[in-house]
C-alpha cells in the first residue's frame, strides 16, 4: 500500500517548519549569551565607576575638613590681627603720653611697632595665600563634583537603557520560547492526528479497492448484458447523424423559454417607443415642410416639397407595420415552444416589414436632402444656418445607411427559418456582434442629429419670418428626435446586456447534436414534441377531488380547540354580564350624582341672584371666587351637600343669608332621587 503524495507533503511541510523554529531558537540563544555578558560587563563598569564615586566622596570630606581647619585658622589670626591692632593703637596713645620722657623709650617702641609690623605683615601674607588656596581647592572640588555628578548620570541613563534592552528581549525569548512550545504541541496533536488519518486512509483505501473490484465485476456484467440488448433490439443509433439527431425532442427548458419570453417583450416595448418616435418625426417634419421656407396658406410651395411631403404623409403604412410584425414574434414565442432562429419564422415577416420601412426612408431621403438645400438657397438663410443644413444633410445619409445596415443584418438572422444553406452557423456570433455596432451607431448618429438639429431651430427663431407655428413644429420635432434619441440608446443597451445569452442560446438543441441544421427538422421536432405532450396528458390520469390532509388537519384542530374552550367561553359570557350589571349600576349612580350636581348649580345661581340684589360689586366679586371654591371642594368630595350658610366678607362688614325655600328644595330633589335609586338598584 502507498501513502497518497498528500501526506509527505504535510510531512516535509511539518519538518521544515520544525528546522525553522529550531534555527530561530539557536540564533534567540546565541543573541541571549551576547546580552548576558554585555549586561556582566556594564555591571563591572558601574561597580568600578561606585568606587571611584566613593574615593571622591572620602576625597571631597578631607577637602572639606581642610577647609574647614582653614577656616578656624584664619578665624584665629584675624582675632590675633584685631589684637595686634588693638595693641599697636595702644602702644601709639603710650607713645604720645610718653613723648617727654626720652629718646630710649621711643627708640624701644619704634623697635617694638617695626617687629609688629613684620609679624603683621607675615600673618597677612599667610591669609591671603591661605585663602588663595581654599579658594582653589573649592572650585577644583566644584568642577570635579560636576564632572562626577554629569557622568554619574549619564552612566545611570546607559544602564536604565541597557536594563530596558535587556528585559525587553528577556520578555521576547520567553514569548518566543512559549509559542515555540506552543507550536510545538499544536505539530505534535497535528502529527498524531495525521497519523490517524493516515491509518483511516488506509483502511477506507482497503475497502475502496475492495468495493472498485465488486463495482468492476458488476459493471462488466451489465455492459455484456446491455451490449447483448442494444444488438438485439436497437436497430440503428439515430444521434450519430445530424439530420436524424435533429428530430430528437430536446429536453424542456422552461427557464429558457421564460428568458427568452421576457427578452421578447422587452423588445416589443422599445420598438413600440421607437415606431412611435418615428411616427412623430415624419408627421412633424411634414408640417415643417408645409410651413417653411413657404407657408402653404400664404403662397404655393414648392413641387419638391410637395411631393416630399406626400411621401411623408404615408409614414404611417411603413412604421405601423415594424409595431405589428414585433408582436406577432413575441407571440409565436411562448412556454411550450422551442426558440432558437431555426424555429423564429416570425422574424421574416418583421424583417420585411424593416426592408420596407428602408425603402421608404430611401425614398425619401433626396427629396429630404434637396429640401435642406432649397432652404440654403433662401435668401434669409444666415452663414451658420446654412452650415447646420448641410450637417444635417451629412446626418440624413448616415440615417439611412445605419437603417439598411440594421435591416441587412437582421434578414441574415432570419434566413436559418427559411433558407439554412444561406447562412453558416459559425457566422452566428459574428451577425450579433455587428448588430449591435450598428445600434450603437444609430444611437450616436440620432445624437448628432438632435444637437444639429437643434441649433439649427435657434438660429431660426432669430429668423424675422420666424412664426408662432414653425417655432412649434420646431419643438415638436426636437421632442421627436429626444424619443428617437432614447428610444435607439435603449435598444443599443439592452442588445449589448444580452449579446452574451444571444450568442449561448444558440447551441440550444437536442443532445449530442451541435443544433437544428434545418427549419423543416425543427417543424418536425415541434410536431413530435406536440405529440409527446398529448401522450403524456393521456397516461396523467385526473385524481378524485377530496379534502387536502393539511385543510383536514386543521379543521380538526379547530373542531378540538373549540370544544375544549366551550366552557371557557361560557365562563366568559357570565363574567361579562356580571361586569355589564355592576357597570348599570354605576351608570345610574353617577345619573343620580349629575342630577344633584345640576340641582346644587340652580341653587348657587338663585344664591347669586339674590346677593346680587342686596350686596355692592366689590362683594358679588368676593362670593363668586367663595363660590368656585366651593363647587371645585363639592366635586372632589362626590356629591357633599354644604349645608353651611354663605358668608360674604367686605369693607362693610359679614353678610350672612339662608332661604327656607332653596333648603326646602334641595330637601326635597334629594328624597326623589334617593328614591329613584333604590327603585333602579335591585
Amino acid at each position: 500500500l502507498k501513502l497518497p503524495k498528500v501526506y509527505f507533503t504535510q510531512y516535509y511541510k511539518t519538518t521544515a517548519y520544525d528546522v525553522l523554529i529550531l534555527f530561530n531558537f539557536f540564533q534567540l540563544r546565541a543573541q541571549n549569551q551576547v546580552l548576558k555578558k554585555a549586561v556582566v560587563d556594564e555591571q563591572a563598569n558601574s561597580a568600578a565607576l561606585k568606587e571611584q564615586l566613593k574615593m571622591k566622596d572620602q576625597s571631597l570630606r578631607k577637602l572639606q575638613q581642610e577647609m574647614d581647619s582653614l577656616t578656624f585658622r584664619n578665624q584665629q589670626l584675624a582675632k590675633r590681627v584685631e589684637l595686634l591692632q588693638e595693641e599697636l593703637a595702644a602702644t601709639e596713645v603710650r607713645g604720645k603720653k610718653n613723648k617727654r620722657t626720652g629718646e630710649p623709650s621711643s627708640q624701644m617702641s619704634q623697635e617694638q611697632k617695626t617687629v609688629f609690623d613684620e609679624d603683621l605683615q607675615k600673618k597677612i601674607e599667610e591669609n591671603e595665600r591661605l585663602h588663595m588656596q581654599f579658594f582653589e581647592a573649592d572650585e577644583k572640588h566644584k568642577q570635579i563634583e560636576a564632572e562626577l555628578k554629569s557622568r554619574l548620570q549619564l552612566l545611570e541613563i546607559n544602564t536604565e537603557q541597557h536594563q530596558a534592552v535587556v528585559d525587553g528581549l528577556t520578555q521576547k525569548y520567553m514569548e518566543t520560547i512559549e509559542k515555540l512550545q506552543n507550536d510545538k504541541a499544536k505539530l505534535e496533536v497535528k502529527s498524531h492526528a495525521l497519523e490517524k488519518e493516515a491509518k483511516d486512509c488506509r483502511l477506507v483505501m482497503e475497502e475502496c479497492q475492495q468495493q472498485l473490484k465488486t463495482l468492476h465485476a458488476d459493471l462488466s456484467g451489465r455492459l455484456d448484458e446491455s451490449l447483448s440488448i442494444i444488438s438485439e433490439k436497437v436497430p440503428f443509433n439515430d444521434t450519430t447523424s445530424c439530420e436524424l439527431n435533429a428530430l430528437n425532442v430536446p429536453s424542456h427548458n422552461r427557464r429558457h423559454q421564460l428568458k427568452v419570453r421576457d427578452i421578447a417583450g422587452q423588445a416589443l416595448a422599445f420598438i413600440q417607443d421607437l415606431v412611435t418616435a418615428l411616427l412623430n418625426f415624419h408627421t412633424y417634419t411634414e408640417q415643417r415642410v408645409q410651413i417653411f421656407p413657404i407657408d402653404s396658406a400664404i403662397d404655393i410651395i414648392s413641387p419638391l416639397n410637395q411631393k416630399f411631403s406626400q411621401y411623408l404623409h404615408e409614414n404611417a403604412s411603413y412604421v405601423r407595420p415594424l409595431e405589428e410584425g414585433m408582436v406577432c414574434l413575441f407571440e409565436s414565442i411562448t412556454e411550450d415552444t422551442v426558440t432558437v432562429l431555426e424555429t423564429t419564422v416570425q422574424l421574416k415577416v418583421f424583417s420585411e416589414h424593416l426592408s420596407s420601412y428602408v425603402c421608404f426612408l430611401g425614398k425619401i431621403l433626396p427629396y429630404q436632402l434637396k429640401s435642406l438645400e432649397e432652404e440654403c438657397e433662401f435668401s434669409l438663410c444666415t452663414p451658420a444656418l446654412k452650415a447646420r443644413n448641410l450637417e444635417l444633410h451629412n446626418d440624413m445619409k448616415r440615417m439611412t445607411t445605419a437603417f439598411e445596415k440594421l435591416q441587412t443584418y437582421i434578414s441574415l438572422l432570419a434566413l436559418p427559418s427559411i433558407k439554412p444553406e444561406g447562412l453558416l452557423r459559425t457566422n452566428y456570433t459574428s451577425i450579433f456582434s455587428q448588430l449591435a455596432d450598428v445600434l450603437h451607431r444609430l444611437h450616436d448618429i440620432m445624437k448628432d442629429i438632435f444637437m444639429h438639429y437643434s441649433q439649427k431651430v435657434s438660429l431660426e427663431q432669430e429668423l424675422p419670418t420666424a412664426t408662432e407655428k414653425l417655432r412649434t413644429t420646431n419643438d415638436c420635432i426636437l421632442s421627436s428626435l429626444v424619443a428617437l434619441t432614447n428610444g435607439t440608446g435603449k435598444i443599443a443597451t439592452f442588445f449589448s446586456n444580452n449579446l452574451d445569452y444571444f450568442t449561448a442560446s444558440l447551441s440550444y438543441g437536442p443532445k449530442g447534436g451541435t443544433g437544428f441544421i434545418h427549419p423543416l427538422s425543427a417543424a418536425c421536432m415541434l410536431q413530435n414534441k406536440k405529440k409527446a405532450v398529448t401522450y403524456m396528458k393521456a397516461l396523467k390520469k385526473s385524481c378524485p377531488d377530496s379534502v387536502p390532509y393539511e385543510e383536514a388537519l386543521a379543521h380538526r384542530m379547530i373542531l378540538l380547540s373549540s370544544t375544549e374552550s366551550r366552557e371557557g367561553l361560557t365562563q366568559q359570557v357570565q363574567q361579562s354580564l356580571e361586569k355589564i350589571a355592576k357597570l348599570e349600576q354605576e351608570k345610574e349612580h353617577w345619573m343620580l350624582e349629575a342630577q344633584l350636581a345640576k340641582a346644587k348649580l340652580e341653587k348657587e345661581n338663585q344664591k347669586m341672584a339674590y346677593l346680587l340684589k342686596n350686596t355692592g360689586g366689590v362683594q358679588l366679586v368676593e362670593l363668586t371666587q367663595e363660590n368656585a371654591f366651593s363647587s371645585q371642594h363639592e366635586k372632589e368630595g362626590s356629591a357633599e351637600v354644604c349645608k353651611e350658610p354663605v358668608k360674604s366678607t367686605s369693607l362693610i362688614g359679614i353678610l350672612k343669608s339662608t332661604n327656607d325655600r332653596e333648603i326646602i328644595l334641595e330637601c326635597k330633589a334629594k328624597s326623589i332621587c334617593i328614591l329613584e335609586f333604590r327603585c333602579r338598584v335591585p
